[in-house]
């Protein structure tokens, strides 16, 4: 990968950043040249989106502070709603300027009243002569709040008249952001998956100092060879590679084997990271506990108060998923209309109903159930807007992978997958909590 070239920054800099931002030189490069001069205006929107731990908000970060470059850094899931987020921009603009003082909230009810103080605080700050960047990760919010606010921050350089260039960070595509009505089209980015090239290298660059640099590489190869196909998730193996490392370096400590006895220290990490798939990397226990575990030899079941699944923790949709999938299974498809429907009618309980009612679904166990039957659900308990994008299907496959849910044999099914919830119901309580 050639280095970073850039005429309007130095070239110190750039060959920093280029070390703190590993396997991303080509999008760097790229927003490097879309940027141009401090002082021209650069384009006035981009939209940068890629699956979760791809890097996006990571390198943004990185590369405007590297080149001290003026901006705006704000997550839309903190301020979710459009005063909000208005008001946190402006707020950081003012106290932009290191020997600025704090100054005191500022209250901003519309996007008039925004422009407005927008071009107070550029003068203020003097950044009339160079690029300000207003970054918004997680940008999806911006959907959920007025239907004036995104296209205000797509051609937010025409409004106020600035040198200002707005960067949206998103785990979804452009194509479920555009509006209705025309707007502005942004520059869109994407930054693709790590490979496990990619991950090897980033890995291998936290090696601890009294080790060599060979020898972690090697540890980080074995973990990644374990725990690839399952997690991707680079803050994740992050956290997988510097809890599990003591473990397999016990050997060396010991003087039971040396740094190239590959093998040996295979043999000796291995069944420690099969637990560690069944524990760890479900938050089952922390991470002080799974010290504690390990050292002690014991097997995780031996914590006391630690059941198979009561402390896992999930991603956000994941816990909707499962506790539709719960409802899904326990209840009839008929009470559907009437637990998730406000004009649901007037139902008629009939013999057949309460001769069968008599009977707890929970004794007969789960029932299977339609993957729409589970999406409908899942946007009736869910109180934001639920897009179905592959994150949501993943985490199904994800559940599935888990055992939290089981696929039906499909042979005699002809309308698409059937599921079933296989946990109880107080780890359903658990994780609504």
């Amino acid at each position: 990968m050639p280095s970073l070239e850039h005429p309007a920054y130095p070239a110190d800099d750039l060959l920093h950043l280029e070390s703190l931002v590993p396997c991303r030189e080509s999008q760097v490069s790229m927003l490097l040249s879309i940027f141009g001069e401090r002082q021209q205006f650069s384009f006035p929107s981009i939209f940068i989106y890629g699956h979760t731990s791809s890097g996006k908000t990571y390198v943004m970060q990185t590369l405007l502070t590297t080149l001290q470059l003026p901006h705006v850094f704000v997550n839309c899931v903190e301020y979710f709603t459009s005063r909000l987020l208005l008001e946190e921009i402006l707020i950081q603009l003012q106290n932009s300027s290191p020997g600025t003082e704090q100054t005191s909230p500022v209250r901003c009810d519309t996007l008039n009243d925004f422009v407005r103080l927008f071009k107070q605080a550029v003068a203020s700050q003097e950044l009339q002569d160079e690029t300000l960047y207003i970054v918004l990760d997680r940008a999806e919010q911006l959907r959920e709040m007025e239907a004036n606010i995104l296209p205000a921050f797509l051609r937010l350089q025409e409004l106020t008249d600035r040198n200002v260039t707005v960067v949206l960070l998103s785990e979804i595509v452009w194509e479920l952001f555009r509006p209705n009505v025309g707007c502005f089209e942004p520059f869109t980015m994407y930054f693709p998956d790590y490979s496990i090239g990619h991950l090897q290298k980033i890995l291998s660059q936290n090696h601890p100092p009294e080790y060599s640099a060979d020898f972690y590489a090697a540890y980080i190869n074995i973990l990644l060879g374990v725990f690839y196909m399952v997690c991707r998730d680079l803050k994740e193996l992050q956290h997988l590679a510097a809890l599990n490392f003591a473990k397999y370096c016990e050997p060396v400590v010991r003087g039971e084997a040396n740094e190239r006895d590959t093998r040996k220290l295979w043999k000796n990490i291995e069944p420690h990271l099969k637990k560690a798939m069944q524990t760890v990397y479900l938050r089952e226990i922390s991470s002080s506990q799974w010290e504690r575990l390990q050292h002690d030899g014991g097997e995780p079941g031996q914590l006391k108060g630690l059941s198979a699944h009561t402390h896992v923790e999930l991603p956000y949709y994941s816990k909707f998923l499962l506790i539709a999938a719960y409802i899904a299974s326990y209840n009839p498809v008929r009470t559907d209309k009437r637990f998730f429907l406000k004009h649901h009618g007037k139902i008629r309980k009939t013999n057949f109903m309460k001769k069968h009612e008599k009977t707890s679904n929970h004794l007969l166990g789960p029932k299977p159930f339609p993957l729409d039957r589970l999406l409908a659900i899942l946007y009736s308990i869910v109180d934001n807007r639920v897009v179905p994008t592959a994150n949501i299907f993943s985490q199904i496959t994800s559940l599935v992978t888990l055992q939290l849910l089981s696929m039906v044999d499909q042979n005699d099914q002809l309308d698409g997958p059937r599921y079933k919830c296989t946990v109880s119901l107080d780890f359903i309580r658990a994780i609504a909590r």
